[in-house]
């Protein structure tokens, strides 16, 4: 059992952040849309514009001024790039060193062929992984279709994909999908979409080529200076498990709280026939954040998974205290303490110096 924790938390560390800043708390507290930032409606990726600018201007503690030094995410009139490298140090209680890790170094490219049709591009140098996908926001009710090779969109998309909600499903940071997705949006409050894809993983030999089904709904009212989000996702997946073909479903709700500098996350989502037949899995996600000042961030996370609800004392649950600090446009130091708590006990806790650099 020991050996298995060890073996699972030493993945958990590899995966940390893997895709660029779009963190789901800002949209919270701000009231905005994913694709008020992003080319990708369902966020995450290359920023437009207004979020490059965003991120320039007001995410830091201190920004370069377009007087005393101009920038720019275009290379051209209808041609964007964005860049996202992490590297981080560790200290590993289970193994008693410190070490640092290349986590990503991906780049980033926007075609827009018109006003509403962009090709998103994207290429990790270090996880030699890439997507790659055509956005088109044609349909009526300001829908869009999105083919091409992408992430599916389930529950809240957290950029530390460290999250058991994340890496506890099949959502890890190495999956992708070869499909097709469609979504709409009713005027700021709600938006849902639907997608249907084979996986390209090649990462483990369970998955199957049948087409994994997606569907998501969001809400996101808001009442003067408090902002909500509500919703569930729902998956459908083949796998191969040790006695045969798995059917695979995962479902789950997610909430939202933000005002003024406090935002609140949480996540819950069961999985039925996911490790084995006839097992059922659940995960749990919840975050507390608050802006002490511009450009300085402080993050209180839990996480909790138990991979077979009929198996007592097989639950891992953590605690992650830390920092995300933005002293310059573009620029983040990402400090956590992750506490481990199992049982048995184990020592494995761990300490992590992030550095994330992007464009």
């Amino acid at each position: 059992m020991k050996k298995t924790i060890l073996t699972f938390l030493f993945f958990v560390l590899f995966f940390a952040s893997f895709d660029l800043m779009a963190l789901p708390r800002f949209s919270v507290k701000l009231g905005d849309k994913c694709s008020d930032c992003h080319y990708n409606p369902s966020g995450g990726k290359i920023r437009n514009e207004n979020g490059w600018h965003w991120g320039k201007n007001t995410l830091s503690m201190i920004s370069a001024r377009d007087k005393d030094f101009l920038m720019s995410p275009k290379i051209s009139d209808n041609i964007s790039i964005g860049l996202d490298y992490r590297t981080q140090y560790i200290y590993s209680q289970s193994i008693k060193r410190t070490y640092f890790q290349n986590m990503t170094a991906a780049l980033y490219t926007n075609f827009a062929l018109t006003k509403q049709i962009n090709l998103v591009g994207k290429y990790d140098f270090v996880n030699e992984l890439w997507e790659g996908y055509g956005v088109a926001s044609i349909l009526p009710g300001n829908g869009y279709v999105k083919a091409g090779v992408y992430t599916p969109n389930y529950g809240i998309r957290m950029d530390d994909h460290t999250a058991y909600t994340r890496q506890g499903l099949i959502f890890n940071p190495f999956y992708r999908e070869a499909g097709i997705e469609v979504g709409f949006y009713a005027e700021d409050w709600l938006y849902a979409s639907a997608s249907a894809g084979s996986n390209l993983s090649d990462v483990t030999s369970n998955y199957t080529k049948d087409p994994t089904y997606t569907a998501r709904l969001e809400l996101t009212p808001r009442f003067g200076e408090v902002g909500l989000m509500i919703g569930g996702s729902y998956a459908a997946v083949k796998l191969e498990g040790a006695t045969g073909t798995l059917n695979t479903n995962m479902y789950g709700g997610f909430f939202g709280f933000g005002y003024d500098e406090f935002s609140l996350l949480a996540e819950y989502d069961i999985a039925n026939d996911l490790s084995s037949s006839d097992v059922k899995s659940n995960m749990l996600m919840v975050e507390a954040a608050y802006g002490i000042l511009t450009g300085l961030d402080a993050v209180v996370r839990y996480d909790r998974i138990d991979r077979n609800a009929d198996v007592d004392s097989d639950e891992v649950s953590r605690m992650i205290f830390g920092f995300e600090f933005h002293p310059y446009s573009f620029i983040e130091v990402r400090p956590q303490y992750r506490l481990v708590m199992e049982d048995p006990s184990v020592e494995n806790d761990s300490f992590v110096l992030q550095l994330h650099f992007w464009y």
